[in-house]
């Protein structure tokens, strides 16, 4: 049953109001002054607020002001009951937030429709901001973006070529685990490792691409890119070698690999189903990396080394040559962990 607060300094119109909502189901709170108004709303979960624009003490514009200050109600129907006196005044009223009025007396018909359509806009938003949080989950923000420009201008960018970092992680022998392990509880050890990378991921600026079964694909863009994807995947690291301290995790070792370079990123698929994605050789690289991983293993590209800034908190191995599935020349590829020394050992690529 939802509330609605009934907030007049005149004794009739409180009644007259309060037996209306009843009738139509509403349980109903009664204010003869702002400052009980105020008390009642900060008291009690408010789902909507009749209030006479002129009473004693706080006005009606000064509770609507004050009630729009508080998180839980921003978007709450506040509904003005005036005079016809008052009507020059609703422009400060709705200045201060107002939602609707009404001209005193009420006729109930209006004042019922009213008030059901609010209520349901409200809800209607709600469940939207419900979706949209919960997407969160399933697609990134970048994407998040996107859909909401293409669905206010109806106009879908062209991909454009951008510098990124790109990591890719995977759970290692998780096939044959699937073979050992109950699906079930498979599942549900692989959900939170993931959950917990894009945490992770998060923390560090950068945005879940795609997932991929076992593993995902991040892409890095802001500030310090290159720093901020190694700290992201060192915490991962950490986080993956404390799971396997606990024997209930054990079982999901991760190895992770991380490229620098140019990549096209655009809207990819058909007209009834797109992708935002990155395409290209240096994304290819950077799943290559992450596949010649060991576990627990980070490799990152000598393009990544390059452009990294130092931090003592970093340790990079010396290059190793590996030859790569797909590239036609062997690149050298470094190993990333975290320095207990605080002591820095780069080596730039010449």
């Amino acid at each position: 049953m939802q509330t609605v607060l009934v907030a007049d300094d005149d004794a009739t119109t409180r009644s007259v109001l309060g037996k209306i909502l009843e009738k139509n189901g509403y349980k109903v709170l009664l204010a003869d002054r702002g400052e009980k108004c105020l008390f009642l709303a900060l008291e009690k979960d408010i789902d909507a607020f009749l209030v006479d624009i002129n009473m004693p003490g706080l006005t009606g514009i000064e509770i609507c002001s004050r009630l729009r200050s508080i998180d839980r109600y921003k978007i709450t129907p506040i509904i003005f009951i005036t005079s016809r006196d008052d009507t020059e005044m609703l422009h400060e009223a709705f200045d201060a937030g107002a939602t609707d009025f009404l001209i005193k007396p009420a006729n109930h018909i209006v004042l019922t429709a009213r008030l059901r359509s609010h209520l349901q806009k409200v809800d209607y938003f709600r469940a939207l901001e419900q979706v949209r949080v919960y997407s969160n989950r399933y697609i990134s923000q970048r994407t998040q973006k996107i859909i909401e420009a293409y669905s206010t201008t109806g106009f879908r960018p062209s991909p454009e070529l951008h510098d990124v970092c790109i990591m890719f992680t995977d759970i290692r022998g998780f096939t044959s685990l699937s073979h050992d392990i109950p699906i079930e509880t498979l599942f549900e050890r692989l959900s939170n490792h993931l959950g917990m990378q894009v945490d992770k991921i998060h923390k560090y600026g950068g945005f879940i691409d795609k997932f991929g079964g076992d593993g995902l694909m991040a892409i890095f863009d802001c500030e310090n890119m290159a720093k901020q994807a190694c700290l992201s995947a060192l915490e991962i690291q950490e986080v993956s070698m404390s799971y396997l301290k606990n024997e209930v995790n054990q079982e999901l070792p991760v190895g992770i690999g991380i490229h620098y370079g140019q990549v096209l990123v655009g809207n990819i698929g058909s007209a009834d189903h797109l992708d935002y994605s990155a395409i290209g050789e240096n994304v290819n690289i950077a799943a290559r990396l992450c596949g010649a991983a060991e576990p627990m293993q980070i490799n990152i590209s000598e393009q990544l080394v390059n452009v990294m800034d130092s931090d003592s908190s970093l340790l990079i191995s010396a290059p190793t040559t590996l030859n790569l599935k797909g590239l036609a020349k062997p690149i050298h590829v470094y190993q990333l962990s975290k320095n207990p020394n605080d002591v820095l050992v780069q080596h730039k690529a010449s």
